[in-house]
């Protein structure tokens, strides 16, 4: 996905809205093209999208909790996906990813303070015969470790 991280002005916000509102099950259509404009979730949309479809701001701000790819913050110029299905764990990958987020200062869905990378789980990159598997950006890596997940780190530009 490729999009940038703007400032969500109410207008737009509500225009956003309006553009999806008409579908049937409209809330995931609006939560995935304000992601795409604005690069995560504003705050301040849920109050407006809950008011739109007659739902509470708690119902909405649920689902955008429960499905891991919203973001309710700006994600980083980078995103290191760390895979946590079994066949990586049983590879090492849970000791992979205490690593990297220990050596990041970091949680899962956390971001770099300089903005550079953000760190996500996911449950299958599709190398399950080659793990632990990482993602950096686009580039797959499989036989992930520290210094071959760095490499590729600087190789992106972080």
């Amino acid at each position: 996905m490729s999009h940038q991280a703007t400032t969500a002005e109410p207008g737009e916000i509500r225009a956003i809205i309006e553009a999806e509102r008409h579908r049937e099950g409209p809330l995931l259509p609006i939560l995935h093209a304000l992601q795409s404009r604005f690069g995560h979730i504003p705050e301040a949309a849920l109050p407006l999208i809950a008011d739109a479809l007659r739902l509470t701001k708690a119902e909405v701000h649920g689902v955008v909790s429960f499905y891991h790819d919203f973001r309710e913050a700006p994600a980083g110029r980078l995103t290191l996906k760390l895979c946590r299905a079994e066949a990586c764990q049983a590879t090492g990958a849970n000791a992979l990813a205490a690593s990297v987020l220990d050596r990041f200062g970091l949680d899962w869905h956390g971001t770099t303070p300089d903005g550079a990378v953000t760190v996500e789980p996911v449950y299958c990159l599709g190398l399950c015969a080659c793990g632990p598997a990482a993602m950096v950006g686009e580039r797959l890596i499989g036989r992930a470790d520290a210094a071959r997940i760095d490499a590729a780190l600087a190789e992106a530009g972080a």
